[in-house]
């Protein structure tokens, strides 16, 4: 009897298995590509199990709250043998200079929104007055403005 694994049904169904496998790769690839267009980063067929962040603020508030306590134990050891400040103090001081910093970038993004909202209120009225005194001119000389404009149409239509 002859070796069922050299028969044609058999060597055709390995082929064909190898051209899917071959094809799912390729698909994966062109999903890849797909799906990160138009970024720079490498296409990659590959996917992560790791979770990308937390939900729950409070949760990651006391994550990191906690590495850094257990950040640097060692280092906390050493300083506090040689009298100098404790690694948990200096970060606990740079948490409270950084919440200082954003306090005053909060404050001064209001300020500046307030700014940014005055000179577009300027802006408006200063165009509305320059509005104004043209319609006065107009009104107080309505021929010579007929005239000014006849000029600028003749120019404008000769030069095109």
């Amino acid at each position: 009897m002859a070796d069922p694994k050299n028969s044609p049904a058999v060597q055709s169904m390995e082929i064909e298995q190898a051209e899917q496998r071959e094809r799912a790769v390729k698909n994966d690839l062109d999903t890849g590509l797909e799906d990160s267009f138009p970024a720079s980063d490498p296409v990659s067929a590959t996917h992560s199990a790791v979770p990308a962040g937390r939900t729950d603020a409070d949760e990651a508030d006391r994550v990191r709250q906690q590495s850094t306590e257990e950040e640097f134990p060692l280092v906390d050891q050493a300083l506090r043998s040689t009298g100098e400040g404790c690694h948990s103090e200096r970060v606990n001081d740079s948490r409270d200079a950084l919440g200082a910093l954003r306090r005053d970038v909060d404050r001064m993004a209001g300020t500046a929104t307030e700014v940014a909202s005055g000179a577009t209120s300027l802006a408006k009225s200063e165009a509305r007055t320059f509005v104004k005194s043209i319609e006065d001119k107009i009104r107080e000389r309505p021929i010579a403005a007929v005239a000014v404009v006849a000029a600028l149409a003749f120019v404008f239509g000769a030069t095109r």
